[in-house]
């Protein structure tokens, strides 16, 4: 890989095939509905399913690593095995994982993501900051190094998001404002588009209160089997939404094990959102 930073390659792949991100979600539930045991070798045929269905057409694919992590080493041989055949197919992969820890303990993290001899390197990882903005600092450096990316959590759809993301502080501003904020900052002079990027939920409705024109991507959870449609895009995101990465997982993966049913299904996903950003804006 060169070093050109994520962001560029992002902005690339989204120009090229469309913004869609497919998550790769193999919880026991899936499995089952597939007529796959909930053990290292359905975990195994899940993923490299959806791998093949997809990664050569999608911008972006993004393994869930606790749905791996929850069968041990092997599982994790699974997950690095997953990385490397997207990325070789042509997907940029977004690890989720949402790490958030402190000095040499976030700086590890970060080696076990971000690092390029690592093997799970992945293109971007998303991190939670909520031990406070300067405690991602490590992942920030190793990110600009390896010219790779972040997803902040920022303004996360689930319910309970909001006691923590929506709190004010002292100078009047929420914390999620805070977040963006701080990207903004770390993305000023990038082009065409900065590596750190916010997660922002795709059901959330007007958001128009924040600025949410960080100058980076907006990873965009909900759409689908959460209630969000790609219509509902523009709305939410208004001027930012030419920057959004909307993620679906159930709404692909349901079709399994099916590899044409899952293609079909992910580019009926694509081709809705690209219908829907090319409005104004």
């Amino acid at each position: 890989m060169s070093n050109e930073p994520f962001g560029a390659r992002l902005r690339r792949a989204m120009d090229e095939r469309g913004p869609l991100c497919v998550g790769i979600d193999p919880h026991a539930s899936l499995l089952a509905d597939w007529g796959l045991n909930d053990d290292v070798a359905g975990l195994e045929r899940f993923s490299r399913t959806v791998v093949e269905a997809t990664a050569d057409r999608v911008a972006v694919l993004k393994p869930q690593s606790a749905f791996f992590e929850r069968f041990g080493s092997r599982g994790v041989a699974v997950l690095e095995r997953t990385v490397a055949d997207a990325r070789a197919a042509g997907a940029l992969v977004l690890m989720d994982a949402k790490r958030g820890d402190i000095g040499s303990t976030m700086a590890a993290y970060a080696q076990t993501f971000l690092h390029r001899d690592s093997p799970l390197f992945s293109d971007a990882l998303t991190v939670s900051p909520f031990l406070g903005y300067g405690s991602l600092a490590p992942a920030v450096a190793l990110a600009r190094e390896s010219g790779s990316g972040l997803f902040v959590l920022a303004l996360t759809s689930n319910p309970e998001g909001g006691e923590v993301q929506r709190a004010v502080r002292a100078d009047g501003r929420d914390v999620a404002a805070t977040m963006l904020a701080h990207l903004a900052a770390e993305n000023a002079g990038a082009e065409p588009l900065g590596s750190f990027g916010a997660v922002v939920g795709a059901t959330l409705g007007d958001l128009s209160s924040y600025d949410l024109a960080i100058g980076g991507p907006l990873l965009a959870p909900g759409i689908g089997a959460q209630g969000a449609s790609a219509a509902d895009l523009p709305r939410v995101f208004g001027a930012a939404v030419r920057a959004v990465v909307p993620n679906v997982s159930r709404g692909v993966l349901r079709h399994g094990p099916d590899t044409g049913a899952l293609r079909t299904a992910a580019e009926r996903f694509a081709e809705e959102i690209r219908a829907a950003l090319s409005g104004p804006g």
